[in-house]
């Protein structure tokens, strides 16, 4: 690893200097030990605006700042949270929501006194709708089941009364309970954004376990504990634990491992970023020189990372494509070697793709699992021959196409592929260039990942329905296929679980079976903590909750 002396003196005092405004920021008349969360977010953090949390940066922050109507624990199952119950019509066109009546938000000088009011219903109505505004929000297509010409003048949100909060729906939605628990749908006051207008994310006011106190973009943030917040544990202990968080944004991940290694972070996520041998045993455990200052935290991540084809046949100039042939694209299925690629590129981080799209541990997908491709290169050169290559004689060099960041898997697929007579050049983009490639449909063979936003199955699904293609939408590979359809469309307005678990197996296998897609692996994810920090649980979804976190030692302060 790379170490600059200079820069770590320089970033000891940056850190210090952080430390030092939360411990003065904190009104107390007493001295006492703060207990402060150190972590490095190496994203970007645009906006602390809910309605705009499109990247894992900004809801991870967010999380911490906003509740919403429910939640999820960490088995993913939903929880209440601000709504302490609710009810859904027989015919899963209306959810009503009831209100705790101890819900405040942070304190604030947009609050007569500075103090922070109840939360009330309406708040709900004013939070969703500002979600259907362009300016604001992309979540716009999450709610494009509410129905807004519901009769009378609701508009498919409405509150009768200070607890009381309801969603009209023009179809039964089974996956809407699970897009609720996102980021996008928390609380926010009218007031603030009465005041701030589209500049509310440089403000935010909600309800959440901490508050923001300074943000110096680029540099830190300092998030401070709400005297006021409404959770308590079993044993009816005000949460959090914790006085405050520091969030520091370094860019190089081996600038940021060092931090923690000299005790001035108490969190790591994504070690992959720096060279895992240097923390883990070939077969991905924590390195026993690293347990006295560190434990590791390892739970299935709801992501998927694949090459994609574009398959769409119709398209202009898609006759020189010849991954429109479905028996070449599953013959690449089988000549891909997914254990060689997690063992040796990945230290055994993560699990080889040989089901389906959707990741084996979603809910529904742990009793239905798909039978998708295991390695089987005698199969691939079979399929070849089948598909018009026999020893890949007469197939075009196939271009692969991937960010920096995915060069080696990208040269291991090449190998792989070379292997049964299939030629790749692996062609590297920058990121955006990319991006904008697959978008447009000129990338025929590229590398990428679907992270789930909530946990269910059609959010992965839904890569594959026709009237998502790119640029528009998600599906990238332009696969269409009415019955697929269909079957997607009966399958979330199913509300029997049993029923809509085995739609989406029936999915999934209509993916495999069609190919226009190669999953590789299904992500884990990988956490090096403190062993100061107890109490920080961890979930597939990776998202970070510091409300039960406690942390042994302090820094003196008033």
């Amino acid at each position: 690893m790379k170490n600059s002396l200079t820069a770590r003196i320089a970033f000891f005092c940056c850190l210090a200097a952080a430390a030092g405004c939360f411990i003065s920021c904190k009104r107390r008349t007493e001295h006492k030990n703060f207990t402060v969360f150190r972590y490095n977010e190496m994203g970007d953090v645009t906006s602390l605006d809910p309605a705009s949390a499109r990247s894992f940066e900004n809801e991870v922050i967010d999380n911490q700042i906003y509740n919403g109507l429910i939640q999820l624990d960490d088995s993913l199952k939903i929880r209440p949270c601000i709504a302490k119950k609710w009810e859904i019509s027989p015919d899963g066109k209306i959810y009503t929501f009831h209100l705790r009546q101890d819900v405040f938000f942070h304190d604030d000088s947009i609050f007569p006194g500075g103090k922070g009011r109840k939360v009330t219903a309406s708040d709900f109505v004013h939070s969703f709708f500002r979600l259907f505004d362009a300016r604001v929000s992309d979540a716009t297509t999450l709610l494009a089941n509410v129905d807004r010409v519901y009769p009378g003048t609701y508009q498919g949100f409405y509150a009768p009364n200070d607890s009381t909060f309801i969603i009209y729906m023009k179809r039964a939605y089974a996956p809407f309970m699970n897009i609720l628990t996102m980021k996008y749908f928390s609380v926010i006051p009218i007031e603030a954004v009465d005041r701030y207008g589209l500049d509310f994310g440089e403000h935010p006011v909600g309800t959440g376990p901490f508050q923001l106190k300074r943000w110096e973009r680029g540099d830190r943030m300092i998030l401070v504990r709400n005297e006021h917040y409404f959770e308590k544990d079993k044993q009816g202990t005000p949460l959090p634990y914790i006085d405050g968080v520091v969030i520091t944004f370094i860019k190089d991940a081996e600038t940021s491992f060092l931090q923690f290694l000299d005790d001035k972070m108490d969190l790591v996520s994504g070690i992959l970023a720096i060279n895992p041998r240097e923390v883990l045993t070939p077969d991905g455990q924590l390195k026993d020189e690293f347990k006295k200052k560190m434990y590791m935290q390892r739970t299935p991540f709801i992501k998927t990372d694949y090459l994609g084809f574009m398959v769409d046949s119709s398209r202009k100039g898609t006759d020189k494509n010849p991954l429109c042939n479905k028996t070449l694209r599953q013959a690449i299925n089988y000549a891909i070697n997914r254990e060689n690629i997690v063992r040796y590129l990945r230290n055994n981080v993560g699990i080889p793709a040989n089901g389906g799209f959707v990741p084996p541990f979603l809910p529904g997908s742990r009793n239905n699992k798909v039978q998708g491709y295991s390695y089987n290169p005698d199969k691939a050169r079979q399929l070849l021959a089948a598909a018009g290559y026999p020893n890949g004689n007469n197939l075009p060099v196939l271009v692969l196409r991937v960010s920096s960041e995915w060069e080696q898997l990208a040269l291991a697929v090449q190998s792989q592929l070379q292997q049964v007579g299939i030629k790749v050049n692996v062609l590297r983009e920058q990121p955006a260039i990319l991006a904008e490639c697959v978008a447009s449909g000129q990338c025929y063979f590229f590398k990428k990942s679907w992270v789930g936003d909530y946990p269910d199955g059609e959010n992965f699904l839904s890569l594959f329905c026709t009237k998502n293609f790119s640029p528009q939408g998600v599906n990238y590979f332009r696969y269409s296929d009415p019955a697929f359809d269909e079957l997607y469309d009966k399958a979330i307005g199913e509300s029997n679980d049993s029923i809509r678990y085995a739609d989406y197996r029936k999915l999934d296998e209509m993916v495999m079976e069609a190919a226009p897609v190669v999953p590789l692996y299904y992500d884990e994810v990988i956490r090096l903590v403190s062993n100061k920090v107890s109490g920080l649980p961890v979930n597939s979804l990776n998202m970070l909750d510091l409300r039960y976190v406690k942390k042994a030692g302090g820094e003196q302060g008033e």
